[in-house]
């Protein structure tokens, strides 16, 4: 059975949490994973600005995915995850779609969305650096690039999305299918990884 992987896009999210996971997911379709990949939104819009310009035209908006992927971007900003954190509707969304059976993947700062929507409350995560002060107050934060607590999978800073998705491969999918895709990459990867 296909499993279905949206990547949650909002205006102000950094390029590389989003497009990194996304590239690398779909590469693993490619090799042989059995997953759909797509770029959504948490209400219809002909496009998302990016915080470095970047407009993408999603392919939709949040349906039931197996996985969802929230990057971050723009915590020490008013843009980005910071104004959607203070909006509440994309946490509530997220918040939402894990009580319907979701993973839940964070890149960067998008922690601080799954923080807000109440679904890291004393588990173990890990966010940007500069967000983990914040993640603390609500988390066990752990230092660590990719954070695995079963339903939900936090990673750090901006390319440790890239060490998540290949994680999240592996997990799903074995090790051949994410060996295969980071050597597609030339990526080398991180063995940092915390299992709750």
């Amino acid at each position: 059975m296909t499993r279905d992987v949206e990547v949650l896009l909002f205006d102000g999210f950094d390029e590389l949490d989003a497009v990194g996971p996304y590239e690398v997911l779909d590469a693993g379709a490619r090799e042989g994973a059995d997953l759909a990949v797509s770029t959504v939104t948490h209400r219809p819009v002909e496009t998302v600005t990016a915080g470095h310009g970047l407009e993408i035209v999603p392919d939709g908006t949040v349906g039931d995915p197996d996985v969802l992927v929230v990057p971050g971007g723009g915590w020490t900003t008013d843009g980005g995850v910071r104004a959607v954190v203070e909006d509440g509707t994309v946490p509530a969304t997220v918040g939402d779609r894990h009580a319907a059976g979701a993973t839940l993947a964070s890149v960067c700062t998008g922690a601080m969305v799954l923080a807000e929507a109440g679904v890291l409350d004393g588990r173990p995560a890990t966010t940007h650096h500069v967000a983990h002060d914040d993640l603390a107050a609500v988390a066990d934060r752990v230092d660590a690039r990719v954070v695995d607590d079963g339903d939900v999978v936090t990673s750090g800073g901006i390319t440790a999305g890239i060490d998540m998705a290949l994680y999240l491969l592996e997990r799903e999918f074995g090790a051949d299918v994410a060996e295969a895709v980071a050597r597609e990459l030339e990526y080398e990867r991180s063995g940092d990884v915390h299992r709750a």
